[in-house]
């Protein structure tokens, strides 16, 4: 799978609701220990699916660069 131009990031304000993961088409979105979600940036591919499903509007879709995103 070649890499998007944007990468999903969730913030720290996660609540672990599990929206981002129900829609996710690549599966990129994993909840860990029940607190927070993680983005796996080798599957996202940067389609803002996750960011329009979150109640508390937690995710951003940027632009894929160095570590500030990863």
């Amino acid at each position: 799978m070649s890499k998007s131009k944007k990468l999903a990031f969730v913030s720290k304000e996660c609540v672990a609701c599990g929206s981002c993961v129900k829609v996710c088409p690549t599966g990129a979105i994993t909840i860990y220990q029940g607190m927070y979600a993680a983005v796996n940036p080798n599957r996202c591919v940067g389609c803002g699916k996750c960011a329009r499903a979150c109640p508390a509007s937690v995710i951003s879709v940027l632009p894929r660069g160095g570590d500030e995103v990863a």
